[in-house]
């Protein structure tokens, strides 16, 4: 973060003490008429304006180690010596300061540092809070704490709508030619229905998240739908394809309606892989509690076995031993067995990224955390905006893929022409 935001948490800078810059911001507020709702752009400067001086005079004295005024500040060698003048520009317009400046001229504050003119932006800074999980309620709440300021329901409301072009512009954005590895998953979500904002229904967000040939993992969008099958995964690769997406090695997925359908209908030469984490939840389903152990033993001989063979021998074994007892078990993993056990045609080093979707769980996972407070979505546009924010805060943190290059020279023997050094020359 540049040094000319303020604090991404909106709170005051850790080194201040926080009674005095609560007397400086209240000292500053009275001056542009008290606690008052932020509505206006004209107020809205205003309050800016008296949150930074309040927090370059409380710099100041925390520089100095003693308030205005105050006899601990005589012989120290160094004092305060009147003010300056400074312009800073935001997303709110630009408003003009007076810095406080200090005898022997060593004061260099860090809200806004000497020579700088921009301080990012305020509204900015709710959207921060905004995807961070708070509602509205605990953002205004949290600035009123803070600053000492009341701001309206519909100022946070505008200040998170900007971000609804960034989403239009992030889901519409070219993407590469060919991605190696794609996950698909989906959650739950509860968004009032347009029709009738009384009923609340149950919709699910798929994120598809591809890592592309340099072991980077992006996540290439959210769709909404409060249904699944062959008809809407096919728009969503369709959608992928008209983004500039020609190839997809391997596509993981946790048994979604018509996913493999609608994968090769878009991308014929990918191969699908069904989540086995996934299928072991869904055979247990079906095996009573006091077997559910032993049941789980055998299975893990399949998911575990060297080779095809050995799998599909103990796969075989399962159906002598517990076919009779629980048939729709073993009827679930005979059902799905080509989408199943399409990891064992890859080298050991692969079959541990594709044969679960745990790395779009796991982003599934933060994302839920973060929508936990919001119990309702008003429409699907917001559900889809703070999701957004939410990628994008955890994403900024992702690195390459730890052993990367080994599976790649893999897959480049396994894909000579789908690999060749034309097509990752133009990744």
């Amino acid at each position: 973060m540049s040094q000319t935001q303020m604090p991404a948490s909106m709170d005051a800078p850790s080194e201040f003490s926080t009674d005095h810059f609560q007397q400086q911001l209240q000292q500053h507020i009275k001056a542009v008429g008290g606690t008052a709702k932020v509505g206006g752009e004209a107020f809205l400067q205003q309050i800016i304006k008296a949150t930074l001086q309040a927090l370059l005079d409380a710099e100041m004295t925390e520089h100095l180690g003693y308030e205005p005024h105050a006899a601990a500040g005589r012989g120290t060698g160094n004092s305060r010596n009147g003010r300056g003048r400074k312009k800073v520009r935001g997303d709110f317009g630009e408003i003009t300061l007076t810095p406080p400046r200090d005898r022997d001229g060593s004061f260099d504050p860090q809200i806004i540092p000497k020579r700088e003119s921009s301080m990012g932006n305020f509204s900015g800074k709710i959207v921060s809070l905004y995807a961070r999980g708070l509602t509205t309620r605990e953002i205004q709440e949290h600035l009123k704490e803070i600053y000492q300021v009341e701001v309206s329901p519909e100022f946070i409301s505008r200040a998170t709508a900007r971000v609804q072009d960034q989403v239009l512009a992030w889901q519409s954005r070219p993407l590469q030619s060919l991605y190696p590895i794609v996950y698909v998953d989906g959650m739950f979500i509860s968004v009032r229905d347009g029709d009738n904002s009384a009923k609340v229904v149950k919709k699910c967000v798929y994120t598809v998240l591809g890592i592309d040939c340099s072991g980077r993992q992006d996540v290439l969008g959210l769709w909404i739908a409060e249904s699944e099958g062959a008809r809407f995964w096919l728009s969503i690769f369709n959608d992928l394809k008209a983004r500039g997406v020609k190839d997809i090695l391997i596509l993981c997925g946790d048994g979604l309606s018509g996913l493999p359908d609608a994968v090769n209908a878009v991308f014929p030469r990918t191969d699908v892989q069904l989540c086995v984490v996934h299928q072991i939840r869904s055979a247990t389903r079906f095996v009573p509690w006091k077997n559910r152990k032993a049941f789980c033993a055998d299975m893990r001989r399949i998911y575990t076995a060297p080779t095809l063979q050995a799998a599909e021998a103990a796969l075989d074994d399962l159906d002598r031993d517990w076919g009779k007892l629980y048939p729709m078990a073993i009827a679930s993993w005979r059902n799905h067995w080509t989408y199943l056990s399409t990891f064992f045609h890859y080298p050991v080093e692969l079959r541990t990224l594709i044969y679960t979707t745990n790395s779009i769980e796991n982003l599934n996972g933060r994302m839920r955390k973060n929508t936990r407070n919001r119990k309702i979505f008003p429409n699907d546009e917001a559900a889809i905006r703070l999701l957004y924010l939410n990628v994008k805060n955890i994403t900024r943190k992702w690195r390459k893929r730890t052993g990367w290059d080994t599976v790649m020279n893999q897959l480049a023997v396994l894909f000579p022409e789908r690999l060749s050094p034309e097509v990752l020359a133009s990744n």
